[in-house]
């Protein structure tokens, strides 16, 4: 059977990121990556949402993913895994990016005037700086692409025996776990470009597949998710008064005990409580899951559109450029997708979606 919860996890997950990015994109943190501040403001107080987010949301995603990649293996073979995988991950976040993606790296640069001191480079060079800049929030596919060729070779080696052993954990092994995650969270993180997290989330993606696909884990997850919760919003709580108006996103905060246990405490809390209660679909969260790659892929763009337009030449209330900002977010996003998942090579290139072949309409 389906686990709709994941799918409902996903979808308001990614709900939650497009609200962060319009945020992100004018925090009064000095959070590089967007247009910056744009209210007269001292201090952007509802930038605490930010923190309460941050440290999680990315982190649960890595996890739905490893314990979908365990279902789909059960029913596939290695190789249709990997070919899936190729598809729908690789070729967005590589060949997407000179098809569609330069358009996101074109607005990003003007954004930040990358332009001004580029005169004398040749359009080639640009065009190809504007590809790479263009990745933004594809570094998520690219990770996720990674760790599910990494997890094809783990499973030559283990034969399942960590998958048994991880069927075995009880709520003081989950809770021990955020250990792991914070000693994950300082290794393999790269410099500059800070999302980069291979350990962080590399091992969220191998705990999902080998720990949480069995449903004796979840089981026991659901026993305990007012302990979670409780658990999760203390240290949340804490990480926030104590962060908030640094850097979250860098070392040495994305390293620390109160990020790595925030985020693994709000992962498990948000998977007991869904599985518990958002075990269900109707025809609004099957229509969300259906559309939700492309809502995360292409939202970015709606926002910082938005941002280069009407936020930057600073002629509009802070208000009204915050509530386009949101509002492009989701309807730029939609439209880009109704319109590309139907366009022939574009819907494979960007999306990942494969041809259809004749008396094929999977």
């Amino acid at each position: 059977m389906r686990k709709y919860y994941l799918d409902n996890i996903r979808w308001v997950t990614v709900v939650l990121v497009v609200i962060y990015h319009v945020l992100y994109m004018y925090n009064g943190e000095g959070i590089l990556g967007g247009l910056g501040k744009i209210t007269a403001l001292d201090v952007q107080y509802y930038d605490i949402f930010l923190y309460a987010v941050y440290p999680w949301f990315m982190l649960l995603l890595f996890l739905i993913s490893g314990i979908c990649s365990r279902y789909y293996l059960d029913s596939r073979t290695a190789k249709e895994f990997a070919k899936s995988r190729t598809r729908k991950l690789l070729i967005p976040s590589t060949i997407g990016l000179f098809v569609f993606q330069f358009i996101q790296g074109y607005v990003s640069m003007s954004i930040s005037d990358a332009f001004d001191s580029m005169q004398e480079v040749p359009g080639v060079i640009k065009y190809f700086i504007m590809a790479l800049s263009g990745t933004g929030v594809l570094w998520y596919v690219q990770l996720l692409w990674l760790f599910s060729m990494v997890l094809l070779l783990v499973r030559k080696i283990e034969k399942d025996r960590l998958w048994e052993l991880g069927g075995k954990a009880n709520i003081i092994a989950i809770l021990l776990m955020t250990v792991v995650i914070w000693g994950a969270a300082q290794i393999f993180n790269t410099p500059v470009v800070v999302v980069y997290r291979f350990g962080y989330y590399g091992v969220a993606f191998l705990l999902g597949y080998f720990v949480f696909s069995h449903d004796e884990v979840i089981e026991t997850l659901k026993k305990y998710y007012v302990l979670l919760f409780v658990l999760a919003a203390g240290v949340g709580i804490s990480f926030c008064a104590v962060y908030f108006g640094k850097n979250y996103a860098d070392a040495p905060i994305n390293k620390s005990v109160l990020f790595a246990g925030f985020g693994w405490l709000m992962s498990m809390a948000i998977l007991s409580g869904a599985s518990k209660y958002a075990d269900k679909q109707n025809a609004f969260t099957v229509w969300m899951s259906k559309n939700n790659f492309g809502l995360y892929v292409f939202h970015y763009l709606g926002i910082s559109t938005v941002a280069l337009l009407l936020g930057k030449p600073g002629n509009l209330p802070a208000a009204m450029v915050y509530t386009f900002s949101l509002i492009a977010g989701f309807v730029v996003a939609y439209a880009l997708n109704a319109v590309i998942s139907r366009v022939p090579f574009f819907r494979w290139a960007v999306l990942g979606i494969k041809k259809e072949r004749k008396n094929d309409v999977s």
